[in-house]
């Protein structure tokens, strides 16, 4: 099991990813803005954060950037899964400092599979 910081804006997709996530036996912590996630990642420190793109105010690219840059976060691995699908979105997110990207909506193997490698990448 892992805890598993959700930032999310939708409400219909942060009930179907964490029904999913906990159907897997994760602990899910949600979060509706990047500005409010990052506290909650320092806070809390997750195993893994699930990071959306498109956020009001700050978005995911900057959130997650200033995840990797922050000593007490850059360690946690930060997966973006976003609707934005371009070959140019991933390299920038990955750029960020993002471990892995992955496209919405996500088939429940891919997730979990892309979750369980970081998990066992953090190990």
């Amino acid at each position: 099991m892992a805890r598993i910081l959700l930032i999310e804006d939708s409400p219909t997709d942060t009930a179907v990813l964490t029904r999913l996530l906990e159907r897997h036996g994760h602990q899910v912590i949600a979060s509706t803005s990047a500005e409010d996630g990052i506290d909650v990642c320092k806070r809390e420190l997750p195993d893994v954060v699930l990071m959306n793109v498109v956020l009001p105010g700050m978005n995911g690219f900057q959130a997650t950037r200033a995840l990797s840059r922050e000593p007490s976060t850059k360690a946690i691995p930060v997966l973006i899964v976003s609707t934005k699908g371009m070959d140019t979105d991933r390299a920038w997110g990955l750029r960020q400092g993002a471990k892995d990207y992955i496209v919405k909506p996500p088939s429940e193997d891919a997730l979990i599979a892309r979750i369980d490698q970081l998990l066992g990448d953090r190990a």
